[in-house]
């Protein structure tokens, strides 16, 4: 009574997630965002690898871990791209505050 093996685990790898949190952690927060894409690539390849292997717990673990990962480097990601966007707008209005005073400048001058 041999039963067929299933060829892919039923666990998800996240390997799309955590190549995404990657190259957007890169873009956005250098290095430190882009490490636990990269923790969650590696755990991620594990889990097809752990379940071929027969290691059904260990391809358990390896999708939670990706998982995890994953979500810390999503987070990262959202840090980065809030503190991105808070740093144009302080930015732009620093430069719109510094226009404003010369204009008024000008005008008292007259």
């Amino acid at each position: 009574m041999n039963q067929p093996v299933a060829a892919t685990p039923p666990y998800p790898n996240y390997l799309v997630w955590s190549i995404i949190v990657t190259v957007l952690g890169a873009c956005f927060c250098c290095l430190i965002g882009a490490a636990p894409g990269v923790v969650a690539i590696v755990f991620g390849s594990q889990v097809s690898s752990k379940f071929a292997a027969g290691d059904d717990a260990g391809a358990r673990r390896a999708s939670e871990q990706a998982k995890l990962w994953c979500w810390i480097g999503t987070a990262l990601v959202a840090v980065g791209v809030l503190w991105t966007i808070l740093s144009f707008f302080i930015n732009g209005m620093s430069f719109m505050s510094q226009e404003f005073l010369q204009q008024l400048q000008h005008a008292q001058g007259r």
